[in-house]
């Protein structure tokens, strides 16, 4: 079930694109430092947004990389737990 929700959820959304496309599709002049090009407006759109979604996986990879080296240390400590829990249990 899940699966087919994300599956409608993406067709949705890329027909939701599509629309998007068709309807500001037309010519915007993109000034930049090197020249000038007259692109689509929904191309641009797209570019900006994907951009942004680099700058924000990037802006937090510091913080994932952090989170698994101490998910990584935690799972250690209560592997060192268990074996000496199970140690304890064994003692008369």
């Amino acid at each position: 079930m899940g699966r087919l929700l994300a599956f409608v959820f993406v067709i949705v959304l890329v027909v939701v694109g599509l629309s998007f496309a068709m309807l500001n599709s037309q010519p915007v002049t993109l000034n930049y430092y090197f020249g000038t090009r007259d692109i689509p407006l929904s191309l641009i759109v797209v570019v900006a947004v994907a951009i942004g979604a680099v700058i924000g996986m990037l802006a937090s990879l510091g913080s994932v990389i952090r989170l698994k080296q101490q998910a990584g240390r935690l799972r250690r400590q209560l592997r060192t737990a268990r074996k000496d829990a199970d140690q304890v249990r064994l003692l008369p």
